[in-house]
């Protein structure tokens, strides 16, 4: 959260689809929606008369995150949270957001649009009231923006890698260069490895496992499960990992002329299941950012730098 000369708050929102990060906080991408005020009402967000809980539930994969009010209304709890830290309630807010890589350019104006829809918001959320005027909005490429602040120093050529729930975002950086020509997203994120598990878990032992434990797995390297189980879940996200390295050399990356850095939440997976990058990653020639937050940082940075 920055506050411009005109007392404007700029608030980086990292709307993913497994999570929505904010500078400060983090949050599921899960929304269900109420006509009556539902029993549990620990996250409850109310605006325009619905009552909806946030974080509950899983927030299907959309490629364009306009065709509903999900994003919208999850956008409003986002600001709510980061304005709660510094017990805010009534303010100007302008919105620094971000695209997939390559998505960025068609579908900017359309997510401005959404975002802005409204220039005065009030709605309750968490048994506060809140009264936020929409100012405006910006949209940046998702990936570029988390590392936005150490670009001048990335001498070489340097992929950034940046692994989220649905998707894959790779970009060249050539001696500080960003190189609008070699960038790329695949739909390769962590939901689809927990889409992997647990189909081949269900076809090789005829039971189902939550995604709870998929996810844990997928985090940690590890979970209260039998260790039969363990081996198989491990054995099928490490070749889901794989695929990762498989994508990352069809778009031409070379481990021995170039650094790799991986961010978002799905750099899990390199942490836990590539052994074969142990080398690299001592060597520096992988770097992970491991900030949850980062890109919704790196918005705000950028949104700031335009006066």
């Amino acid at each position: 959260m920055r506050r411009r000369k005109d007392n404007t708050i700029i608030i980086g929102i990292d709307h993913g689809y497994g999570n929505m990060k904010t500078a400060n906080c983090c949050f599921p991408t899960g929304i269900i929606a109420y006509d009556s005020e539902p029993l549990f009402t620990k996250n409850l967000l109310v605006f325009e008369n619905k009552y909806y809980l946030i974080g509950e539930g899983h927030k299907e994969f959309l490629g364009n995150k306009v065709l509903d009010q999900d994003y919208y209304i999850l956008t409003l709890a986002a600001i709510a949270e980061e304005l709660s830290t510094a017990e805010i309630t009534k303010t100007d807010v302008f919105i620094a957001a971000g695209l997939p890589l390559t998505w960025t350019a068609g579908g900017k104006e359309a997510f401005i649009a959404y975002l802005t829809k409204n220039p005065e918001v009030e709605f309750r959320y968490k048994g506060r009231d809140y009264h936020i005027r929409i100012v405006g909005a910006s949209v940046y490429p998702q990936g570029f923006a988390a590392i936005a602040p150490a670009i001048s120093k990335m001498n070489g050529v340097n992929l950034i890698c940046d692994i989220g729930n649905g998707t894959m975002n790779l970009l060249y950086i050539v001696n500080g260069q960003p190189q609008a020509n070699r960038m790329f997203t695949e739909k390769y994120g962590t939901y689809q490895c927990t889409l992997m598990v647990r189909e081949q878990f269900l076809q090789k032992t005829q039971r189902e496992i939550p995604d709870a434990i998929i996810e844990q797995v997928i985090r940690t390297g590890e979970a209260e499960v039998a260790p039969s189980d363990l081996k198989l879940i491990k054995s099928i996200i490490r070749s889901y990992t794989d695929g990762i390295f498989r994508r990352l050399r069809d778009h031409g990356y070379d481990e021995n002329t170039m650094r790799l850095i991986v961010t978002g939440g799905g750099g899990c997976l390199i942490d836990h299941f590539a052994p074969a990058t142990k080398a690299l990653r001592k060597a520096g020639r992988i770097v992970r950012q491991a900030d949850i937050c980062a890109a919704a940082k790196g918005y705000e940075l950028m949104a700031d730098s335009v006066k």
